[in-house]
């Protein structure tokens, strides 16, 4: 399920090219670009995260509910 990185070397892609004197683009704006480029991968482990996390509150408070005297 590893992907080979893309070698992305065109001159349209390269977000410096395009703006000499312009800072780069910030990490936000480069992984909101990658999210809406690989989407459903996105969301996929979004979803796995989620369900995860989930789950781990689920075990948690089981493991430390509290004991009532019958």
């Amino acid at each position: 399920m590893t992907q080979a990185p893309e070698n992305d070397s065109t001159p349209s892609s390269n977000p410096q090219s395009d703006n000499k004197g312009a800072p780069p683009p910030s990490f936000v704006k480069l992984a909101m670009r990658n999210m809406v480029r690989k989407g459903g991968q996105s969301l996929f482990h979004f979803g796995l995260t989620a369900a995860g996390f989930i789950g781990f509150i689920l075990v948690v408070a089981w493991l430390g509910r509290p004991t009532l005297p019958q």
